[in-house]
């Protein structure tokens, strides 16, 4: 393999260097949002959520739903999600009736006219319910709701395509989704053993076709690497065998091994899985590969088809990430769309607020982040009490708004232009980050990044290494050490390494 990636022609490609990446391979947040979960507090005001959500109506601005759906039949050994396995379908429906009693909950203080422009059912596995079951979420969601009929919005669910019908993929089109999301993780018959998941070729293949079939616009699929018994070759066999399935989007998801916060991966053993280096040599070979194939690096574990939204949306610089990673829709608790400036219409891309729905969902909504209780039984407590079932949050402060902005500026687009930062919080760059500028120098030396008065760009160097870079700007990592009960909540903003 070469060293270096970039060796194509093509403009941002990650450059390759081994000895940059074993330095700065340190644990960090994902940051699906910041400031992350865990920083959120149990001591957070619902009169604050409230005022939020009032603030947000007078914007008017469109609407992105999450629904959490924590069914799965049976465990796979390596997931860390809030999720309940059963194999008693009956338990769903209850559950279907509290998620429409949160919704009108919700429904009360938010403005009917705004339209919802982004959808995501998320696990577990969501596709756990019936088919009628599915029509039926999508109706009640629809009452209290106003859900887009044209097929404009960005409306996905995440399949297990091992517990998938082909008749459901035609139920979920029918009902208005027009993205999918598979979990395929590793088509090794032997590595599925070793993790307790198990889909074939054959099925996603075929699963694929009926997607195309329905007109689907886009399909993700995602791949874990570092699971027990994964090999370089025989992940590469799994690379060329999706490449061949030719998804829109593909993730690359690094595998955390963190049994003693999660009870389920300690039927792992330790002696079973690669090295660091095998998961160097896994990762240096699969986005050889990806490239090669024309798949573009959006960043951190993304990649996508030239044609893809998320290529587009990244060029015209109105890329987000938000709590189900990338996307071309944003949340408005930074403000502003990612460079500051406004697009056509009463709201840009950064001004979307996020409602979440069901145990442990995150919503964000005008510079506020609150999260539902994670455990099943204080969700429903709550629910069939009428209330919100919101148990922790926090409000962005000024600070937290200006380095959110930063971070996701450089996680979304690899740059931050400086001088737009300093018109939209009034600020002097190099006098109020003089700490961050000194903790940069040396990643400038090393050639991650290149820095003048007017701009911070991240050189293809350092794509690979975004998260550390962003940690420069992260005030909560630079204080005092955290319990470890704090971190317990790592199912969409993990701390994990890049190997």
């Amino acid at each position: 393999m070469t060293d270096q990636l970039n060796d194509t022609g093509r403009e941002n490609v990650p450059i390759w260097n081994k000895k940059l990446i074993q330095t700065y391979n340190v644990s960090g947040p994902r940051y699906t949002s910041y400031p992350t979960a865990p920083h959120l507090s149990e001591q957070f005001s619902e009169l604050e959520l409230l005022a939020a959500l009032e603030r947000s109506n007078q914007r008017g601005s469109p609407l992105s739903l999450y629904f959490h759906l924590p069914f799965c039949d049976t465990v796979c050994y390596f997931c860390a999600c809030n999720k309940i396995v059963t194999a008693d379908k009956k338990r769903a429906q209850p559950y279907l009736r509290r998620l429409d009693s949160e919704m009108a909950i919700w429904a009360k203080h938010v403005d009917r006219a705004r339209p919802v422009e982004q959808l995501h059912w998320g696990g577990g596995t969501p596709t756990f319910i019936c088919d009628s079951e599915k029509r039926q979420l999508m109706s009640h969601t629809r009452n209290h709701f106003k859900l887009l009929d044209d097929d404009s919005g960005d409306y996905s669910v995440e399949v297990h395509p091992g517990r998938m019908n082909l008749e459901s993929i035609a139920v979920l089109r029918e009902i208005g989704f027009n993205r999918l999301s598979m979990g395929v993780q590793d088509f090794s018959h032997r590595v599925q053993q070793a993790v307790n998941r198990f889909n074939s070729f054959a099925q996603v293949r075929d699963l694929i076709a009926a997607a195309r079939h329905q007109q689907y616009h886009s399909i993700s699929v995602d791949i874990i690497y570092g699971l027990p018994l994964q090999t370089v070759d025989s992940i590469k066999t799994t690379i060329q065998q999706v490449i061949d399935l030719s998804p829109d989007r593909l993730s690359l998801f690094n595998y955390a091994h963190m049994p003693e916060l999660f009870k389920t991966q300690r039927q792992i053993p330790q002696e079973t899985l690669p090295s660091p280096e095998e998961k160097l040599a896994m990762l240096q070979q699969s986005i050889e590969l990806l490239v090669a194939d024309g798949y573009i690096y959006i960043g951190m574990d993304h990649f996508a088809k030239p044609h893809d939204s998320l290529v587009k949306a990244q060029h015209q610089g109105s890329l987000q990430r938000n709590f189900q990673g990338y996307s071309t829709h944003g949340k408005s608790i930074y403000g502003k769309s990612a460079y500051g400036k406004s697009t056509q219409g009463t709201a840009t891309h950064g001004d979307w607020d996020l409602l979440a729905f069901g145990v442990s969902g995150i919503s964000a909504i005008d510079g506020v982040l609150v999260q539902n209780h994670k455990k099943i039984h204080n969700y429903n407590q709550a629910i069939d009490q009428g209330s919100l079932a919101t148990s922790r949050g926090l409000r962005l402060s000024s600070e937290d708004r200006l380095r959110g902005s930063i971070i996701m500026q450089l996680i979304c687009h690899f740059k931050l232009d400086i001088e737009s930062i300093e018109a939209q919080f009034q600020i002097c760059f190099a006098r109020h980050f003089a700490k961050e500028l000194v903790a940069l120098a040396p990643l400038a030396v090393d050639g991650l990044i290149r820095l003048t008065s007017k701009e911070l760009r991240v050189l293809d160097s350092g794509r690979l290494l975004i998260r550390a870079i962003c940690m420069v700007f992260d005030a909560y990592l630079k204080a005092p050490t955290q319990t470890p009960e704090s971190h317990n909540n790592l199912e969409k903003t993990a701390f994990s390494q890049i190997i």
